[in-house]
């Protein structure tokens, strides 16, 4: 080991001799204590959802494995000690920039199976079923993230040793791992939605409520796990695997088939390659929303002395709403499976059609998202997520957000599998105008239809510098809020030349064009600046008095390499999210 971080083997050993112990005389070492919210690095780095996740993958880095290899041994992990949102029964994007200066992009988007149509979730007088596509087996879409780690293993991987990418996390659900105290809270929080959606008994319910400090044993996912080790995508996509996911379908009421599962395959897309003030973004493409998004919010504010403005000045502030409303509105209209719709993508992310989307902007006044509509591109010529960022010792980067939409997905376990399904067939647009989970409206582009990819807002991102070195790896969980959150964060570099861990801290707004009203974290803004722009003929509105709960939006993980070379590694604070480096 090339630091004194306790490896996580040694944690879960002492974790499982205290609580055996009736009286113990050892100190316990807890997960809660490997929580860090910020590191600097001279080699390698790794910010994830969990401190398990991140023990994992950075032991990766460190035993030689790239970034691609650190990144599969993540993603498992997180299957086994984030169930909220990690995942083997979902789907997500990697952005790859390797050390010597390509780049890559990973689709492994979940699929809509063989049987869905564009009105499944409609009755029949026409209207949307409330509940039918977020609960339950039909809200499941075909999981693509096995398929992806296998894809992105058998292209970039350097160690070559599958299993020793699967093995940790195949412990870590057969010996356990303590719950933190957000995922005791959770897991109590949403007993009943389990109860109510699963024909099986889950590992994830039982009689009393869940203690932090406890340890959550999951036999069965270690031989998922164990089955995807030994035999890859027939491990999963056939197999008992299969005929698990296909039980538990029959059972509730689902649509995937064997089928669905044996044709899911993960696509290898070109990134999507932008320029901001002389710095390179690379992002995800169609599918995902997110890239485009990014850089039309990007290409929109440009033209305009952001940086002199101020963090979180009215000016600043103005603008970037502004810039938000108009590009939602494009979302809504424009994107989709670009396997499946004409994505005018070239035309909506020139500087042209964006300084024509912002010609209607007034610094003074806000618009009325009831006088903005989608512009007209160029046509086309040729919250639960969760989100990880590394750089390894050569300095290959890799971006990786991977979901199971909301928290815990469709709430199903599959059944003697023990694993979370998906509901991510709500990121379709059930009927045209009418918002889904999180508040976002679709149209044609993204209507429901079989084996189509639904669109998504997942944004990982890298950035190099003007000299073409790399900069930033960035992304974050957060449903819609998900691509002004990546916007934010990389102006808060660029622009307000924030370090990683101010600019992953900061706090977050967030306007998505319907409903028109700009939503902010707790404590963002003053009374004074509240006043300001509302007096502009903004719509502000707390967050956390319009959804409940906390109220904060995203949860960032941010890599910056320095001049120096060395890497500034932050964690968001908002949940249980570590970062770690060597």
């Amino acid at each position: 080991m090339k630091t004194l971080l306790i490896p996580i083997y040694t944690i879960l050993l002492l974790n499982l001799l205290w609580h055996s112990c009736s009286e113990p005389t050892i100190n316990k070492v807890s997960i809660q204590d490997q929580i860090k919210k910020e590191a600097v690095a001279d080699h390698a780095g790794i910010a994830s959802a969990h401190p398990a996740a991140s023990l994992i993958g950075l032991e990766i880095l460190e035993e030689g494995g790239n970034a691609v290899d650190a990144a599969i041994a993540t993603q498992f992990a997180l299957a086994v000690c984030y169930p909220v949102a990690g995942n083997i029964g979902g789907g997500g994007f990697m952005v790859l920039r390797n050390a010597d200066g390509t780049t890559d992009a990973l689709d492994f988007r979940e699929m809509a199976p063989g049987a869905a149509h564009k009105d499944m979730y409609l009755d029949p007088e026409g209207n949307v079923i409330k509940g039918l596509s977020t609960n339950g087996h039909l809200a499941s879409g075909v999981p693509g993230t096995v398929s992806g780690m296998i894809e992105a293993f058998d292209k970039y991987s350097a160690l070559k040793d599958w299993s020793k990418l699967l093995n940790p996390s195949i412990e870590l659900a057969r010996n356990g791992v303590e719950l933190t105290i957000r995922e005791a809270k959770a897991l109590n929080r949403y007993k009943e939605r389990f109860e109510k959606v699963n024909t099986r008994p889950s590992r994830f319910v039982k009689n009393s409520e869940w203690l932090p400090g406890e340890i959550l044993k999951q036999p069965e996912l270690a031989q998922v796990l164990e089955a995807i080790r030994d035999n890859g995508f027939d491990g999963f996509y056939k197999g008992w695997v299969a005929d698990s996911i296909v039980a538990e379908m029959q059972r509730g009421g689902g649509i995937i088939t064997h089928e669905d599962l044996s044709n899911y395959e993960a696509k290898w897309r070109k990134p999507l390659i932008g320029q901001y003030k002389g710095n390179t973004i690379i992002s995800m493409p169609p599918p995902s929303s997110g890239g485009i998004a990014l850089q039309q919010l990007l290409g929109s504010i440009e033209p305009y002395d952001i940086g002199n403005y101020g963090f979180h000045s009215k000016e600043a502030i103005h603008l970037m709403i502004e810039a938000e409303r108009r590009v939602y509105a494009d979302r809504a209209t424009h994107l989709g499976d670009s396997d499946y719709y004409n994505v005018p993508l070239e035309g909506l992310i020139t500087d042209e059609y964006n300084n024509d989307r912002m010609s209607t902007f007034d610094p003074q006044k806000a618009s009325l998202s009831s006088d903005i509509e989608a512009g007209t591109p160029v046509p086309y010529e040729s919250e639960e997520t969760t989100h990880f960022s590394i750089v390894d010792e050569k300095g290959n980067a890799v971006s990786v957000t991977t979901t199971i939409n909301t928290g815990y997905g469709s709430k199903v376990v599959v059944g003697g599998a023990g694993f979370f399904l998906n509901n991510e067939m709500d990121d379709f647009s059930a009927k045209p105008g009418v918002p889904n989970y999180f508040g976002l409206v679709g149209n044609e582009a993204n209507k429901i239809q079989p084996g189509k990819r639904m669109l998504s807002s997942m944004t990982p991102t890298i950035v190099l510098n003007s000299d073409q070195e790399l900069k930033i790896v960035v992304g974050t969980p957060g449903g819609s809020t998900i691509i002004t959150s990546v916007f934010q964060t990389i102006v808060n570099i660029l622009d307000f030349e924030m370090d990683a861990t101010e600019a992953t801290q900061a706090c977050r707004f967030h306007h998505q064009w319907l409903p028109d009203a700009t939503f902010y974290e707790p404590d963002c803004f003053s009374d004074d600046m509240i006043k300001s722009l509302s007096d502009m003929g903004h719509t502000l509105k707390s967050r956390a008095e319009v959804t409940g709960g906390s109220g904060l939006i995203g949860k960032i993980e941010t890599i910056i390499k320095r001049a120096d070379g060395k890497l500034e590694i932050a964690a968001d604070r908002r949940a249980d999210d570590t970062a770690l480096g060597y």
